[in-house]
């Protein structure tokens, strides 16, 4: 698809909060709602729309994103291309709700038949952080599901580690850390890691401080987040890490988020894709993404109440293409 292709319309700017099933806990915090801004291009050639998660981790508000995103409504009323946008906003949450809106109209006007090749795809399914007795009992429930994410964030995670593996033991795991330990702690950890069989590691150093980690060192792989946004990330990371996890709302968007994946893969770098706790409408360009990932981390709907109209289907961990009324 041509990035240069420019729409002209009118922008709408809506801030929508998804009420979770459960309280949602990481090393950082808690929520019970997923707070999104969701963006609406109305062209002659039809609607497109996106939606961006606005992240405190990296200085983004609802309000912040709202704002950078309607300074763009003159822009758009003149006509935007995908390739403009790169340049108007940097990656983050704003470029990304315009970008995936864009990407829908260029799909609505019939420009491209991307969505027509995708296959469904299986998710990991993510266990809050919580008590050992409670996310032992949540693996138990879980246990069916291929992929299990645990949210790690104390010194005292191995207790958690063995309760989530004896409740689920033929999942693959996936552990995240959001940058909660030491690296001496980390690497106190990691034996287990291996004893346990985990597959993935993610960001068990905060960004920046992360000097420690050697790719190819252990029997799982290390996957960088916070420490990986784009493209420009990329020579950071080099020689620490196996793995990226690719987020749209970190990238600005699906366009660079192709980019990132591709430069990512010519440097040896395995491929997971995911998102912040968000409904349907931010998994489906992401879905585009992951057709090839070797882990695919979009399970955002499922720990919503409500999701979007036409939402994604999920047959357990098993996620369905989505629909063109929901987005492509």
């Amino acid at each position: 698809m041509n990035s240069s292709d420019e729409f002209a319309g009118l922008l709408s700017v809506n801030c929508v909060a998804f009420p979770l099933m459960e309280t949602f806990t990481i090393s950082r915090g808690s929520k019970d709602e997923a707070e999104t801004v969701c963006v609406t291009l109305s062209t002659p050639n039809g609607i497109g729309r996106g939606e961006c998660v606005p992240y405190a981790r990296y200085g983004e508000t609802v309000s912040s994103v709202a704002g950078h995103i309607e300074s763009l409504a003159d822009t758009i009323e003149r006509g935007l291309s995908r390739a403009r946008l790169q340049q108007l906003l940097p990656p983050g949450a704003a470029r990304n709700a315009v970008d995936c809106a864009l990407w829908d109209l260029q799909a609505k006007a019939g420009a491209s038949d991307f969505t027509s090749r995708l296959k469904p795809l299986e998710t990991a399914f993510t266990l809050s952080y919580d008590s050992e007795e409670r996310m032992g009992a949540r693996a138990r429930r879980e246990a069916m599901r291929p992929i299990l994410k645990i949210k790690f964030g104390s010194p005292d995670d191995l207790g958690r580690l063995r309760a989530v593996r004896h409740s689920a033991p033929d999942s693959k795991l996936i552990i995240d850390a959001n940058e909660a330990w030491t690296l001496e702690q980390f690497l106190q950890m990691a034996p287990h890691f291996e004893r346990y069989q985990v597959d993935v590691v993610e960001q068990p150093l905060r960004a920046g401080h992360d000097e420690g980690l050697k790719a190819g060192q252990f029997r799982f792989a290390l996957c960088a987040d916070e420490s990986c946004h784009d493209r420009a990330s990329l020579p950071g990371i080099l020689g620490k890490y196996d793995m990226i996890n690719i987020k749209l709302d970190k990238t600005g968007g699906l366009t660079e988020a192709l980019h990132l994946k591709r430069a990512a893969i010519k440097q040896g770098l395995k491929i997971m894709v995911g998102c912040m706790v968000s409904s349907s409408l931010s998994m489906a360009p992401a879905f585009i993404l992951a057709q090839d990932a070797d882990f695919v981390d979009l399970d955002g709907p499922l720990l919503l109440k409500e999701d979007q109209p036409y939402p994604i289907r999920f047959e357990r961990s098993l996620m369905h293409p989505p629909q063109s009324q929901l987005w492509g």
